[in-house]
């Protein structure tokens, strides 16, 4: 107890005695200001001062400016207890600069004193200590930071690698890794190839197995890392962004497990992006449970959904679409500015569907073509096909596609290449009609029965008509395409439709018929027809009218125009109509008076209400939109071209957006609000390619991060410079501090 007490005083007696700008402690040593002057004090006759080159001569010496007075260093901090009081340690310290240099009283004499030279020794020592502890820490520093550098090169190849196989959608992990097997997959065939040229990395292969970081765990963590920051650069992009929109879809993978695929729209730095997002395994295919996945989604990314999503796109299922109970209503209850969009695409595919389905000859012309691709994919007809092809026509043989109810698409191609290479297939069928093969025969006859006037007809007809719904289709599925843009394309085709239901345009289908009727070198003559015979009941009475005739000539080319050419058109008309009917809402006409080429460019009425539905300010629109006005009539007349795009009219008011506040929001919620759900469908493709059926077992976790780093591989994280920072965050996240260092 008493040492404590003794220690306080000793302590407080340090603070109090010596000024607060010398050494505090040992730690900081001698404090020796260098002034331009130094203070002068009468000394007898004269004034006197401090002399810096004394610092060189007495390293010992401390000086204090708040007292002008000098002390010494190493008996303040370094003196024995029991040593002998000195005026160079005292309150005051030492200021007579006469007697400085004296060899009694001065610098001098207090050197050769024995609890100085003391408290001189016991400095000498601690630094030394000192010294040796910094040099063994510094030591210990640099080995350990070199240790650091190579982790963190060796953990950048390994995530190279993996990022690389991710990319390229290639599998990593073999069936059996041990050292003796033949195949130890992807990922580690790649290392070892580049540990030939690596002698570095080829040592870190030959070390123990828990110092390789290649075990499926370590994978699957820096599949996570990556797939991180690849999704924290999306929700960066989108937080700049502000509003947004979402578009999802559901598919089964090869497990049987429902895979929904989420994709962000949003405008960042003058373009349109459509970004994925995740992966989401379903549980529940209800309205509930999918808006439920949805909602913790975005909250799992820190989306603030509530305010900025402003649009929502899917297929027209029942489930996501529904006006009571869907998810597209649920989501608006939590989002009251998610506008839905049923998928502009799934709307022109149903379009054809449901206009093919209205006329019976039409389907069954595509029941043919389904017939005649799965009869030329035959192993014998094939090679002769082919053989044929060869023959008759310079270039590569034509495939016949499959056709799919969804992907309208491959029927455009199967009429193109059927059309192209119709006097082959009917040469084909005809001589493989001939044949002794009974089942074979049989088929070609059949099929060959079936190719009239009015399938080349039809084959000539669809050939042009989905041409032009395919290049709209082709539009639709484009993520750069804006609403209003949309509208516009779908607006052309049915212009296009109506021009083609005349006789003008008949005239040339027909011509195209008759053409294509010689080349084939088929006879379709008319048919007969039979003289109708009177009852013999009706032989006594005089007829006054004819009796009804319900023969109907098949090839006859006024009945074709009528009940197959006209229904057709009509119904692909009336269905585009019906479907895309939507363009009459607020919503729309809001989006098409921003629009530069619209006639309703920049009209209030428009506007406005397009405004309130997105709470926006009516009275600073109003404002702006008079400035805008003037701007652009200023930029045209100084010789700027017009826009042409919504997205150019977004571009141009983003240097202005501080001016244009509420304008440029609802330009940006114009934009944003999706067309189609395509890219959700472009998602499942590489869904199919990652988890094919070599790869069942994946983990839906692995399977997202693997997707996030596929689909999004034009972001290029390695390219980026991003992958440089793959260790530290590798580090960061799983708390391995051998890949950490202060960067």
């Amino acid at each position: 107890m008493l040492k404590v007490e003794r220690y306080k005083q000793l302590t407080q007696t340090y603070f109090i005695y010596f000024p607060p700008d010398i050494s505090q402690s040992r730690a900081e040593g001698p404090v020796q200001p260098l002034l331009k002057v130094f203070p002068k004090t009468q000394h007898g006759n004269r004034k006197r001062a401090f002399n810096e080159s004394w610092y060189r001569e007495y390293t010992w010496l401390e000086y204090s400016i708040s007292r002008d007075s000098v002390f010494c260093y190493a008996c303040r901090h370094f003196s024995l207890p029991n040593a002998l009081s000195s005026v160079f340690r005292t309150e005051s310290g030492f200021s007579n600069w006469k007697k400085a240099l004296c060899k009694e009283g001065g610098f001098k004499d207090h050197s050769k004193s024995d609890h100085h030279q003391n408290a001189m020794f016991a400095w000498k020592q601690h630094e030394m200590t000192t010294q040796t502890k910094s040099c063994k820490t510094e030591s210990f520093n640099t080995e350990r930071e070199k240790k650091i550098k190579e982790n963190q090169t060796y953990i950048k190849t390994i995530a190279e690698v993996l990022l690389l196989t991710a990319t390229q959608n290639i599998s990593q992990r073999g069936h059996r890794e041990s050292e003796d097997s033949g195949n130890r997959g992807n990922f580690l065939a790649i290392l070892e190839e580049i540990a030939k040229h690596d002698s570095f990395l080829e040592k870190r292969m030959k070390a123990h197995a828990n110092a390789k970081y290649t075990s499926k765990t370590i994978q699957n963590e820096m599949l996570e890392c990556l797939a991180g920051m690849v999704q924290e650069e999306i929700v960066r992009e989108v937080k700049q962004s502000e509003v947004f929109s979402i578009i999802a879809d559901e598919t089964k993978d090869l497990q049987k497990k429902e895979q929904v695929s989420l994709v962000i729209r949003y405008y960042y730095r003058g373009v349109i992006h459509e970004s994925f997002i995740d992966f989401m395994k379903a549980d529940s295919l209800d309205a509930a449970g999918l808006t439920d996945l949805i909602i913790k989604c975005l909250e799992k990314h820190g989306l603030e959904y509530r305010n900025n999503l402003v649009g929502q796109g899917y297929d027209g299922a029942t489930v996501m679409s529904g006006k009571h109970s869907g998810v597209c209503t649920r989501i608006q209850e939590v989002a009251k500015y998610a506008f839905y969009v049923h998928c502009n695409a799934h709307c022109l595919n149903l379009v054809i569907v449901d206009s093919v389905k209205s006329v019976s000859e039409a389907d069954c012309f595509f029941s043919l073509l389904q017939k005649l691709h799965s009869f030329l994919s035959g192993s014998y007809v094939h090679t002769k096909w082919h053989s044929i092809q060869r023959e008759m026509y310079d270039g590569p043989p034509r495939e016949l596609p499959k056709l799919s109810d969804t992907r309208w698409a491959c029927r455009y191609a199967a009429c193109h290449n059927l059309l192209d290479r119709l006097p082959a297939v009917c040469r084909l069928l005809q001589e493989i009609g001939l044949e002794s093969q009974g089942d074979r025969a049989v088929d070609a006859r059949g099929l060959l029965a079936q190719i009239d006037l009015d399938f080349i007809g039809l084959l000539v007809m669809f050939k042009k008509v989905l041409g032009q719904s395919k290049f709209l289709s082709d539009m639709l599925q484009s993520p750069s395409l804006d609403l209003s843009a949309a509208v516009s394309l779908v607006d052309s085709l049915l212009d296009m439709l109506q021009k083609y239901r005349s006789e003008a345009f008949f005239e040339v289908v027909w011509r195209e018929v008759e053409e294509m009727a010689v080349k084939c070198d088929q006879s379709w003559e008319k048919t007969e027809k039979r003289q109708p015979k009177t009852n013999r009941r009706l032989h006594d009475y005089i007829l006054t009218t004819s009796t009804g005739e319900r023969r109907v000539d098949k090839n006859d080319r006024e009945n074709f125009k009528r009940h197959i050419f006209y229904p057709v058109l009509d119904s692909m008309t009336g269905e585009l109509q019906r479907r895309f009917s939507k363009r009459n809402c607020t919503i729309m006409k809001g989006i098409q008076a921003l629009h530069p080429q619209s006639i309703t460019f920049l009209q209030e009425d428009a506007l406005f209400s397009f405004a309130k539905f997105f709470d926006s300010n009516v009275d600073y629109l109003a404002s702006e939109l008079q400035q805008i006005k003037r701007l652009l009539d200023c930029k045209e007349k100084s010789g700027m071209q017009r826009f042409t795009t919504l997205l150019e009219f977004v571009v141009f008011l983003e240097p202005f957006k501080e001016l244009f506040l509420e304008l440029f929001r609802l330009a940006k919620i114009a934009i944003v609000i999706p067309v189609s759900s395509a890219s959700c469908e472009r998602s499942f493709s590489a869904l199919s390619l990652i988890k094919n059926h070599l790869r069942t077992t994946m983990t839906d976790e692995r399977l997202s991060h693997l997707g996030v780093l596929s689909i999004e591989s034009r972001r290029g994280v390695m390219r980026s410079g991003l992958i440089c920072f793959m260790p530290r965050r590798f580090g960061n996240d799983h708390n391995k501090s051998l890949f950490r260092s202060h960067w």
